[in-house]
């Protein structure tokens, strides 16, 4: 385990943070005051967004995945509701109102700090349009014919969405 750029130093005496075995697991803990600090998973909200037998999907311009593609998702913020955030994120990507209409899944992964909920949502208002900062561009695409996503996780939220319509992955 190597520690991450924001949990170098200890939060309670400024201590540089060292690695740890606490039982099962290698944890950051402050060799001067004992402080364990544990590394909380975050939380991202992603829409799957229908229309006519496609989903969209906005081309990343920043890293993770710069250029690729994926689900209008971001970050959930510390106490905000996590269907707010699906929906603020989903404006603030696609210029596009949506409303959630139920979850689609929860996905975690081993070592991978992001936790995912994946809402599907109905479309109220807006007016497509990909923000300047983090979004390239926003279309539709046919289910079949996908282009290159940012994370595999994407492409496992689209299939559970169709089986939850009762529709088959595979068209």
């Amino acid at each position: 385990m190597t520690l991450p750029p924001d949990a170098k130093f200890c939060s309670r005496c400024a201590a540089q943070l060292e690695i740890a075995q606490l039982g099962d697991h290698a944890r950051p803990r402050c060799p001067a005051c004992g402080l364990v600090v544990y590394l909380d998973p975050k939380l991202v909200a992603a829409a799957v967004v229908g229309r006519d037998g496609k989903v969209l999907l906005i081309q990343r311009n920043l890293e993770p995945g710069m250029g690729r593609w994926s689900l209008p998702a971001g970050h959930v913020n510390r106490g905000e509701v996590v269907e707010e955030a699906v929906c603020r994120e989903t404006l603030e990507e696609t210029g596009l109102r949506v409303r959630p209409k139920g979850l689609v899944g929860l996905y975690s992964e081993p070592e991978n700090i992001v936790a995912l909920a994946a809402y599907s949502v109905e479309v109220f208002g807006g007016t497509l349009k990909p923000d300047a900062v983090e979004v390239r561009d926003v279309r539709f695409f046919a289910l079949d014919a996908l282009p290159e996503l940012a994370f595999p996780r994407d492409r496992t939220v689209i299939r559970d969405w169709l089986l939850l319509q009762g529709r088959s992955p595979a068209g």
